[in-house]
């Protein structure tokens, strides 16, 4: 249960990284890691990951005078997982409102 719960909440960063890199794709480390309240390791982490998966590619300009200037560019095999990662993420969303729909109604048929 509890390595579901870990599983789960690296794919809602993942997914929330590759939103953050497909609006702006030389977005820094330390931007994406205060836009999303991880920390700049967790950040670091998800790009590994996500660069090992082949979802993202990082490029660096060679005739940028700071060479630490990344541009993160999404996949076709990382717009997929994004699809299916998002597509995931309102089902369980949906789940949810289902479940809690469905406790408030028990709860008003029992008040009655």
């Amino acid at each position: 249960m509890c390595v579901q719960i870990l599983n789960t909440k690296n794919k809602i960063d993942e997914l929330n990284v590759l939103r953050k890199l497909k609006k702006r794709p030389s977005i820094t480390q330390r931007e994406l890691a205060k836009d999303l309240s991880l920390s700049l390791g967790k950040i670091n982490y998800c790009l590994k990951a996500l660069n090992k998966k082949g979802f993202i590619k990082v490029k660096n300009f060679k005739k940028n005078p700071n060479k630490f200037t990344y541009f993160y560019l999404i996949t076709p095999k990382g717009i997929t997982e994004k699809t299916k990662l998002t597509i995931n993420f309102m089902r369980q969303k949906m789940k949810e409102y289902d479940e809690l729909k469905s406790e408030l109604s028990e709860k008003e048929n029992f008040k009655l």
